[in-house]
């Protein structure tokens, strides 16, 4: 009998619960990360098989990420190669730079693991929201997503594998995007009831956890 994944989901606000029974539903074990499980490097968090960063407000997830001394042991984790997936703000935490819609440089807590620079609010306020299918590649041709005060990816180095575009205020741009064991999506897969996306990420998950190094721990 295969050992289910076991995935944590950073659980300091947004659609958190949301995650878990997409997750839950796809066969994984899962835990909610509200704080450090201990003191080592990694926090506690080596013992997972991947990482969750759902959405909500980037600003306010990053700054609790740093009070509560969550924000190193993630990007070590990420680091040595566990996968990580961040959607919609969590995606915003995962890239090396951040914008606002004006398009001005912000600076903000993050992570810094997706070389990619990501715009905030890109598709416009909460009642320009929207919901669509598309194709993603690698995951399916017609994935059902959720755009809620979404952002965009502007640019990437070429090492980001650009897996879908959306057309926005600027032609189609990128929304969903990996680079080696970050996967990243300016929508919300889970508000829908299309499983596709968490298994493609439970794959990544699986390959790893089956090759699994060490972690230098």
């Amino acid at each position: 009998m295969v050992e289910p994944l076991h995935i944590g989901v950073l659980a300091l606000q947004g659609a958190f619960r949301e995650h878990r029974l997409m997750l839950e539903r796809c066969g994984a074990e899962v835990t909610e990360i509200r704080r450090p499980f201990d003191t080592s490097a990694f926090g506690g968090l080596e013992r997972f098989d991947g990482i969750v960063l759902p959405g909500g407000e980037s600003t306010t997830m990053g700054r609790l990420l740093t009070d509560w001394h969550l924000l190193e042991p993630l990007r070590e984790c990420g680091r040595r190669g566990m996968p990580l997936f961040g959607t919609c703000a969590g995606l915003i935490l995962l890239c090396r730079e951040v914008e606002g819609p004006d398009g001005r440089l912000l600076t903000q807590p993050g992570l810094g693991l997706l070389d990619a620079r990501v715009r905030r609010n890109a598709f416009g306020r909460q009642i320009d929201s929207f919901e669509t299918e598309f194709p993603v590649r690698g995951v399916a041709e017609n994935c059902r997503a959720v755009f809620i005060r979404a952002p965009v990816i502007v640019s990437c180095g070429t090492d980001v594998d650009v897996l879908a575009r959306v057309d926005g205020p600027e032609g189609p741009l990128p929304v969903a995007v990996r680079q080696g064991n970050v996967l990243g999506a300016a929508f919300h897969p889970e508000l829908t009831q299309d499983e596709r996306f968490h298994a493609f990420f439970l794959d990544m998950c699986r390959k790893w956890k089956d090759n699994r190094p060490a972690m230098g721990i």
